[in-house]
């Protein structure tokens, strides 16, 4: 039996989706892996291909929508489809999902599903009613490819809702929600709370995303600029990278950031862990999400959660209890929640302790993995 995953970024790959093609391999399928730019990542191609998979490389441009490379991809993927044979397909974000589920429906693949992972700029301001070209182009093909997937799944009810409310799902079609991509409890510990020079627990904010505006990467500053005024000792941690998304914030706006000692910026980071470690308070202002794998790694971490009452963010905290919620683009709110941990420092570990809980009870990849395996019928339902 062969299972075939399409990807746009191979590191999702690894980081990602690592240990759900663990657990398919290890119900004995040969594993293939479909992704572009593999000479971009010479240490995950080699990882991937000592466990043993077998990735291959593939012309997909991940931004932009020239017809002429889109239907070149189309095409390509049949093509190498047809030749691996697969039994099973997973793609997952916009154009695995569109072509590669084309791709192998052409190719007459048995099983065909998708993984909706959160919906991006395709999606962005489309509550006014208004659509640009571009949108109502990829709207169109997402209606079209998932007709003839098996199986949709989506990381939160939201996005599921919308695209039923949308018509880009016919209402028969079956389809999952799953609880994010889950989190490997084992590698993200439980860590202690770093503390002042008495001994208390610090109230220090984190956040870790792509440096676009809809991650709520400005507010963020701004806060912390408007916090500082107040509590000059209060650090705000920044990591991430610039890219070429249309919301990316400019360099400049960083680096006034930085030199004006808002945020300290750690610049990318392979391993995040030490920064959550640093860290204790976890702060994701994004504007809609999947399910924020970052949130779940500081829960799991034992870090207190402030992020907004949003698709895919609001699923990870209970108001009050491991966290706060905020409004999407309210830096009012980012203040007065932050101003809550730094007047009572004791919330901090108490809230923290509650999203190690969740992470464990709610998160853990291994039972989110189950639950896809499950839906997929490589495993029996227990």
């Amino acid at each position: 039996m062969k299972f075939l995953m399409i990807c746009s970024y191979l590191p999702s790959a690894l980081n990602f989706r690592g240990k759900l093609l663990e657990a398919i391999h290890a119900q004995g399928y040969e594993i293939h892996v479909f992704a572009p730019d593999l000479t971009d990542f010479p240490d995950e191609l080699k990882q991937l291909q000592q466990l043993g998979y077998q990735v291959h490389g593939i012309p997909m441009q991940r931004a932009g929508t020239n017809p002429l490379a889109d239907l070149k991809l189309l095409q390509t993927l049949y093509q190498m489809i047809r030749q691996i044979q697969p039994d099973m397909v997973l793609s997952y974000t916009i154009k695995p999902v569109i072509y590669g589920t084309l791709a192998a429906w052409l190719a007459r693949v048995p099983q065909r599903f998708a993984l909706i992972t959160g919906l991006g700029y395709a999606f962005q301001n489309i509550e006014s009613g208004k659509r640009s070209f571009f949108q109502k182009l990829v709207h169109g093909l997402y209606a079209q490819a998932l007709k003839h997937a098996h199986k949709v799944f989506f990381q939160n009810p939201d996005d599921l809702k919308l695209f039923q409310q949308m018509h880009l799902l016919d209402s028969s079609k079956p389809t999952v929600v799953v609880n994010g991509s889950g989190v490997n409890v084992q590698d993200f510990e439980l860590m202690p709370l770093p503390l002042n020079e008495d001994g208390q627990v610090k109230a220090s904010f984190l956040l870790i995303a792509r440096l676009l505006g809809d991650k709520g990467v400005r507010e963020y500053a701004e806060a912390a600029r408007i916090v500082k005024a107040q509590y000059p000792e209060t650090e705000f941690h920044l990591v991430g990278w610039i890219d070429d998304n249309p919301s990316a914030i400019s360099q400049a706006e960083l680096d006034r950031w930085v030199a004006d000692h808002t945020l300290k910026f750690w610049g990318k980071l392979s391993d995040v862990r030490p920064a959550i470690a640093a860290s204790s308070v976890y702060v994701l202002p994004s504007y809609r999400e999947g399910t924020p794998r970052t949130v779940l790694e500081a829960m799991a971490m034992g870090r207190a959660i402030i992020t907004t009452d949003a698709p895919g963010c609001r699923e990870t905290v209970s108001n009050g209890v491991n966290g706060y919620l905020v409004a999407v683009k309210s830096v009012e709110d980012l203040v007065q929640s932050m101003q809550y941990f730094i007047e009572d420092p004791q919330l901090i570990a108490y809230m923290g302790q509650r999203s190690r809980e969740m992470a464990l009870n709610k998160y853990d990849v291994h039972q989110v993995n189950r639950h896809m395996l499950t839906e997929m019928q490589i495993i029996a339902k227990p």
